[in-house]
């Protein structure tokens, strides 16, 4: 079977206005950016509990739970990274297109991939922000271990030690974890994304 006998039926199923409505929200991605252990998904949590409790319906898309769920084929390999990548951004776009908010915590470590996702995602859609945090900080975290196992060489193609990180270069939002704690930099997300609807 080819992509010609594919026929996508988005045009007869409940509008994503009307999705909107239905919430009282408009849909948005959030994408957080930044050095595993840097915060990302404790500020993502946060984030998360707060807009809830504000009535907000929020869907998280985290690099771990995906790479344990429907990645678990993919390697940390550069072409699987992006394939990574893709697919999230994939999810992601059909979540906004039922008018969700989407918060998608991924090191995604190159701006090249983090391109890619924005434009599957649409620009409209899309907001890069970033978590920054110094490796020697995140090295000091190392909650799971993994910055102490990429230095003795058990694990390969980490980001930060034997792979590089792009920093993003204008990001819509940047955390500073180092000068805020997770609950203040969930709340200038919270204003953010109010300054969005």
């Amino acid at each position: 079977m080819t992509a010609e006998h594919i026929y996508p039926i988005s045009d007869t199923l409940v509008s994503r206005h009307e999705q909107q409505l239905l919430l009282n929200q408009q849909g948005m991605v959030l994408w957080f950016t930044g050095l595993s252990g840097s915060g990302k998904s404790t500020i993502v949590q946060m984030l998360q509990r707060s807009l809830y409790q504000k009535g907000y319906h929020v869907v998280v898309l985290d690099g771990d739970n995906i790479r344990s769920g429907i990645n678990t084929d993919l390697t940390f390999s550069n072409s699987d990274r992006i394939e990574n990548i893709r697919r999230v951004a994939e999810v992601a776009k059909i979540l906004v297109s039922a008018g969700s908010i989407v918060l998608c915590s991924f090191v995604s470590p190159t701006r090249t991939i983090r391109k890619l996702a924005a434009e599957i995602i649409g620009s409209g859609d899309f907001s890069e922000v970033y978590v920054d945090t110094p490796l020697e900080v995140c090295e000091e975290r190392d909650v799971k271990g993994l910055y102490r196992k990429a230095r003795a060489g058990i694990i390969k193609d980490f980001t930060g030690v034997s792979s590089p990180y792009e920093s993003p270069t204008k990001p819509h939002l940047v955390l500073t974890t180092t000068k805020a704690s997770a609950a203040e930099l969930a709340d200038k997300c919270i204003r953010y994304l109010e300054s969005k609807t």
